[in-house]
C-alpha cells in the first residue's frame, strides 16, 4: 500500500504561467453548477413551483430568516444575506462534491505519475484563504462604514490611556486571529477528512469506511454552516454601535 498526501494541490495543466490545479478545476465546476441551477430556476419561475423551485425557495427563505434572527435587524440582514448565503452554498457544494460516485477514479497520466483529476476545493488552503480574506475585508469595510474612519482607527490606536492602548493592541490581535479562526478550521477539517477517508478505504475497502464517510458528510455540512455563521457574527459585531460611541456622538 502506497499512500501519499500533499497539502498543495497537484497541477493538471498550465494556461501560460498559471497552473490549473485539480482543486482549482473543481472549484470552477462547483461555481458553474451553482450558476447553472440558479439560472435554470430564475428563467423558469412559476406561480405553482416545481420540486426544484420549492427546494430553492425553502433554502432562500430559511437562510434569510436565520440571518435576520441572528443579526437582529432587517436592513442589516438584507445587506449581509447575499454574501453569507453565497459562501454557504459554495462551500457546501464544494464539500459535498467529494461524495459524487467514482470521482476518485479519474486520473491524469503525467511524467511524475498519476494525478487525480478531483480534489475537494476546500482542502486547498489557497482557496480557503481567499474566501477568508473576502470575509475579513468585508468586515473591515462594515466597521469603517459604521464607526467612521476615525472611529475605526481609534478602536485600534488609542492613546487616551495605557489601558485603552493595550485594548487596542488586543483588538488588532483579535482581527488577525479571525483569519486563523475562519481559514484553519475549514481547511483543517476538510483536508483531514480527505486523508482519513483515503486511509480507511485503502485499509478496508468495503464496510469499515462507511461510518467515516458518514462522519465526513456531516463535517462537510457543518463546516459550510460554521464558516458562514462566523462571517455573519463578525459582520454583526462590526456593525454594532457601542453605548460609549452613542454617548460621544450626543455629547456637546
Amino acid at each position: 500500500m502506497n499512500l501519499s498526501f500533499s497539502l498543495a494541490p497537484e497541477a493538471l495543466f498550465y494556461i501560460g504561467s498559471l497552473p490549473i490545479t485539480n482543486a482549482l478545476l473543481w472549484s470552477f465546476l462547483a461555481s458553474l453548477f451553482i450558476v447553472t441551477i440558479t439560472l435554470a430556476v430564475r428563467f423558469r419561475l412559476k406561480e405553482v413551483p416545481g420540486n426544484l423551485q420549492n427546494v430553492i425557495e425553502i433554502l432562500f427563505e430559511g437562510g434569510y430568516d436565520f440571518v435576520k434572527s441572528t443579526i437582529g435587524d432587517e436592513k442589516k440582514a438584507k445587506r449581509a444575506f447575499p454574501l453569507v448565503f453565497t459562501m454557504f452554498i459554495f462551500i457546501l457544494t464544494a464539500n459535498l462534491s467529494s461524495y459524487l460516485p467514482g470521482m476518485g477514479a479519474f486520473k491524469l497520466l503525467k511524467e511524475s505519475g498519476n494525478v487525480s483529476l478531483f480534489r475537494v476545493a476546500t482542502s486547498d488552503y489557497a482557496l480557503v484563504f481567499v474566501l477568508t480574506m473576502i470575509s475579513i475585508i468585508t468586515i473591515q469595510f462594515v466597521a469603517i462604514f459604521t464607526h467612521g474612519p476615525f472611529g475605526y482607527i481609534k478602536k485600534f490606536i488609542n492613546f487616551s490611556s495605557p489601558l485603552a492602548f493595550a485594548l487596542g493592541l488586543m483588538d488588532i490581535v483579535g482581527e488577525l486571529a479571525k483569519i486563523l479562526s475562519l481559514s484553519f478550521r475549514l481547511f483543517g477539517n476538510m483536508f483531514a477528512g480527505e486523508v482519513l477517508g483515503a486511509v480507511m478505504l485503502a485499509l478496508a475497502p468495503f464496510f469499515i469506511p462507511l461510518p467515516f464517510a458518514f462522519l465526513g458528510l456531516i463535517t462537510a455540512v457543518i463546516q459550510a454552516f460554521v464558516f458562514s455563521l462566523l462571517t455573519l457574527i463578525f459582520i454583526s459585531m462590526a456593525s454594532t454601535i457601542e453605548e460609549n460611541e452613542t454617548l460621544e456622538s450626543v455629547s456637546p
